[in-house]
């Protein structure tokens, strides 16, 4: 039995602005910033559309986080550089957006017996009494799975797409050859 429609819950991703960028001036002319750095040396700084959440480093580096799809990262941060241009930071060239993490669900439509696959699969880590999902880790892509007695599925460390479908039918077929799922 295939898994259900795959939904991706959040895709983290980043780029350098290759410049150095006043913190301190950007959080006082855009709305939408926090700024503490005696808390965290990062601005966080939020946008609503694309729904997004990025971190900014003085250093120039940018951490996207929260949008739905790497398309919606891209354009977060492409984003972000024309708003920091409106306050006089004139950005020069941004390297290239670079997905870092894909974080998905998905549901195998079968209930799963995790002691049993704790016990018969190799990469698993289970301690229901701390946790009461499984953890599953495969080298090829390289994923990690939280798996739900329910048969709900998440996946996690994947950089593209199919990183997570390909992850998600290696772990299927990982669990029909140990009998967990028809």
């Amino acid at each position: 039995m295939a898994a259900s429609e795959i939904t991706i819950e959040n895709v983290v991703a980043s780029c350098s602005l290759n410049m150095m960028i006043p913190l301190d001036r950007i959080a006082m002319h855009l709305d939408n910033t926090e700024y503490e750095p005696e808390q965290f040396p990062g601005l966080v700084y939020r946008l609503e559309e694309p729904k997004a959440a990025a971190l900014l480093f003085g250093s120039g580096k940018v951490v996207c986080t929260g949008t739905k799809s790497p398309d919606q990262a891209k354009i977060a941060v492409e984003k972000i550089i024309e708003e920091l241009e409106q306050v006089d930071v004139h950005i020069d060239g941004a390297a290239d957006i670079e997905v870092q993490n894909i974080v998905a669900s998905s549901h195998l439509n079968e209930p799963l017996n995790l002691n049993r696959i704790a016990f018969e699969l190799v990469g698993t880590e289970y301690e229901p009494e701390q946790f009461p999902g499984l953890v599953y880790r495969l080298e090829e892509p390289k994923v990690a799975f939280l798996l739900f007695s329910s048969g709900k599925i998440v996946c996690t460390g994947g950089k593209t797409y199919n990183d997570v479908e390909q992850g998600i039918e290696t772990m299927q077929n990982n669990l029909r050859d140990i009998g967990a799922l028809p």
